[in-house]
């Protein structure tokens, strides 16, 4: 996809990959934690995702690719036949619906706790997360993580392959590999997170390198038009500092942009960033801007309307919008009719469980 001199509207319809989407809205992933504790996902996530299939697309939460990469408590993997067989229940409620579904793969790293994988967490460096873990039993410390050796990162980059093709298996039209919000591989992107002395250490084209062969992998096992990648330039959420960041994410995006992937999942995009501006750029086909609505706060009355808009003027051809989907699953109808949307209960949005906050907020025609 490419630019041209007149902004599109956010209803205008896309091509991203093979997919056509009849509008340029997307569906954000939100980790809600409804998955069943095996990680394999409810009848509940069925519902939620079904009414929201007017979204152009759907990116579903954040799925573990293996046990040792679950962050928190009852979030959905896609590593076993249990897990495959759940999602396949979410994509077929999905498509009779009439929408369209990409998975993203997520690996938490040093975000994790023994007490929800059973496993020590792993990273690229043994540093801890300086910050607590929701667990079963409540918040607790993070532990510190075990350091990946060389095999154990070629077999993590395995598991993103297999999950990939199980993500096929289980319905999706492709999956997105997670490169933002300080989970595995923006650790390995990252200074304070990365002290590794060897090939994914130290230099700005190492810290990249696990990334790139992630993806590559991930490309090579389903094809990379089902391949979208998200990353989250200067974002420090989960304890990252990534040191130098207007450097590093030009040299990841460069390195990719030739793989024919489907589309650039842009965190927190700002359209009058000279890095936005420089990524958008470089990137050749499809990039997604998640716009900058504030972080706890209470969502602007439009819902991310204006911020959207100012974002596809400025070279985005998706926008992705989060808290808006979650508390409107008419969202695109309100939007496109500037019906009033429902304010967010921010005490349902995580850890709480069942329908309350999730499947029970009203469309329009409800109201």
């Amino acid at each position: 996809m490419t630019n041209t001199a007149a902004a599109p509207s956010l209803f205008d319809s896309a091509e991203v990959g093979a997919l056509h989407l009849p509008h340029r809205l997307v569906m954000a992933p939100m980790t809600r934690n409804r998955a069943e504790a095996d990680g394999t996902p409810s009848a509940l996530m069925a519902t939620y995702y079904a009414q929201r299939a007017d979204a152009g697309l759907i990116i579903a939460e954040a799925a573990t690719p293996n046990q040792v990469g679950q962050t928190y408590a009852n979030i959905p993997a896609i590593h076993t036949d249990a897990h495959i067989a759940g999602w396949r229940r979410v994509t077929d409620a999905v498509h009779t619906a009439g929408g369209r579904m990409f998975l993203q793969l997520q690996h938490g790293g040093r975000v994790g706790h023994p007490d929800n994988s059973g496993l020590t967490p792993v990273a690229p460096s043994p540093i801890p997360l300086g910050d607590t873990i929701h667990t079963l039993t409540g918040h607790q410390d993070a532990v510190t993580p075990h350091e990946l050796t060389i095999d154990e990162i070629r077999s993590t980059i395995a598991d993103f392959a297999t999950a990939a093709r199980n993500a096929i298996d289980a319905g999706f039209a492709g999956v997105e590999v997670h490169s933002a919000n300080g989970y595995l591989l923006h650790q390995f992107l990252a200074q304070n997170t990365n002290h590794r002395t060897d090939a994914y250490g130290g230099s700005l084209a190492n810290r990249i390198r696990f990334t790139i062969e992630v993806v590559e992998a991930v490309a090579a096992a389903i094809g990379p038009e089902r391949v979208g990648l998200r990353i989250s330039p200067g974002v420090t959420v989960n304890g990252i500092e990534e040191g130098d960041t207007e450097a590093i994410y030009p040299a990841l995006v460069e390195a990719l942009a030739d793989k024919g992937l489907a589309y650039l999942h842009v965190v927190f995009a700002d359209p009058d960033q000279a890095l936005f501006q420089q990524i958008r750029k470089a990137w050749p086909n499809t990039v997604i801007a998640n716009p900058i609505l504030g972080w706890g706060v209470p969502l602007p009355a439009d819902g991310g309307r204006s911020a959207a808009e100012r974002l596809l003027a400025a070279g985005a051809d998706l926008i992705s919008l989060g808290r808006a989907f979650l508390a409107n699953p008419d969202l695109v109808e309100r939007l496109r009719t500037g019906a009033a949307l429902n304010p967010v209960r921010d005490a349902h949005l995580m850890y709480v469980g069942g329908a309350e906050g999730y499947t029970d907020y009203p469309t329009s025609a409800d109201v």
